[in-house]
């Protein structure tokens, strides 16, 4: 395989996890003795432009818009995230009722709300049907497409520019990213800005968070590698901001058609750069560090159940599906799992066919231990389900390394 972003070759592989279905095609309960599709599921580094990235690639009409139940609304952490920064934009770029803020995969619309609220004209971007549904409900505009140099080209053709785009979560779920990049560059005003958010590689490799590596994440960012990227597509890295904890660990990454970078620019290449990001050592012991953890975890939950303790998980998201099946945590260790979104409730997990039910469920039985598989909230889950610990229920962390709270 190439480098999706630059075509080089080869890549060097560091982490294989084995084949696993795909993490968000939840099962219904007729589904359950069917057999599931599997897909290799390994992660390689480009030693050319340090873009790393998985090696299979899933048509992502098959992710994003048959299987995906996904809906950011469900996230309090999250919709806060969001406001601050939509409030942010506004306030930097002065946006008013003349300006155009478009959203790439704007799910159920959880952040271009905001601008509606303020008067600024909005267009979201999102292939889901479901959620583009729920954002048209909520007063978002939202075409049903993937975003790219062809729907980009249509909307300058229909003479619509934006002042500000949003790409939050979706850089590192496209196949090609030079085609989404090149798509923003040319639907952005020359002094708009692209505001590009996603996981960042550092913190995933550091906190052992190899439970968000599946198939709809293509790529893992680092400040080099997206510098790379955008340079070949007309723009230039312009700010870096963290948020440790945002998805385990994200950068918000600013960029523009025009380079005036922030000095944060130079702390964060130089900073890569010298810890390694760039090269693939800073990787290779991240395989044995994962089979480690899970081996850990797995021990941990057969001594709890050994012990005639009750267990129950939180979370049906992706990194679930990962964690769980690369893990082999199933039925015999876990009853069954919670999760806010509905649209879940009553489904099954992927692999591991664990139901899923309302979080109401765990007043009602009880169970003495829950697996936060959203580990990544774990304060905000920890916060929804107080009654539940006042109780006497505890909390089972799993990364990066297993521990009981």
């Amino acid at each position: 395989m190439r480098c999706r972003s630059c075509g080089s070759a080869p890549l060097e592989v560091f982490l294989r996890l084995g084949e696993l279905p795909l993490p968000d095609a939840l099962l219904r309960e007729d589904q359950l003795a069917k057999p599931e599709p599997r897909y290799p599921l390994d992660l390689a580094f480009c030693t050319a432009c340090a873009l790393v990235q998985i090696t299979a690639s899933i048509p992502p009409e098959r992710l994003f818009v048959d299987n995906y139940l996904y809906f950011s609304s469900y996230s309090d952490d999250l919709l806060r995230h969001a406001r601050e920064e939509a409030l942010g934009l506004a306030r930097e770029l002065r946006l008013g009722p003349d300006s155009l803020v478009v959203e790439i995969a704007s799910n159920d619309g959880y952040l271009l709300r905001n601008f509606v609220e303020l008067g600024v004209p909005v267009l979201g971007i999102d292939p889901a049907p479901a959620q583009a549904e729920a954002a048209d409900a909520a007063g978002v505009p939202t075409l049903r497409e993937f975003f790219g140099t062809d729907l980009a080209r249509r909307l300058r053709d229909e003479g619509r520019r934006a002042d500000a785009i949003v790409a939050n979560n979706v850089l590192a779920h496209t196949p090609d990213p030079n085609d989404l990049l090149a798509g923003a560059a040319l639907l952005l005003e020359e002094d708009g800005v692209l505001a590009v958010e996603n996981t960042y590689v550092r913190d995933l490799i550091d906190n052992l968070a190899f439970d968000t590596v599946y198939h709809e994440h293509f790529s893992y960012l680092s400040c080099t590698s997206i510098a790379a990227l955008a340079e070949r597509n007309g723009l230039h890295l312009n700010g870096v901001e963290h948020f440790p904890e945002i998805q385990g660990g994200s950068l918000r990454w600013r960029l523009g058609k025009h380079e005036a970078p922030r000095p944060e620019v130079a702390d964060y290449l130089g900073r890569e750069r010298e810890l390694g990001l760039d090269e693939p050592d800073y990787y290779r012991r991240f395989g044995e560090r994962v089979e480690q953890a899970c081996g850990d975890l797995a021990a941990l939950l057969r001594q709890l159940k050994g012990a005639g303790a009750s267990i129950a998980a939180y979370g049906a998201a992706a990194k679930g599906t990962i964690l769980l099946n690369h893990a082999g945590i199933d039925g015999e260790l876990v009853d069954f799992v919670v999760d806010r979104n509905p649209h879940k409730q009553g489904l099954f997990m992927p692999g591991v066919h664990l139901p899923i039910r309302a979080p109401e469920a765990l007043l009602a039985e009880r169970p003495d231990y829950l697996l936060l598989l959203a580990w990544n909230y774990r304060d905000e889950v920890m916060r929804q389900q107080d009654e539940y610990r006042r109780g006497g229920g505890r909390f089972v962390v799993p990364l990066p390394e297993p521990e009981v709270v």
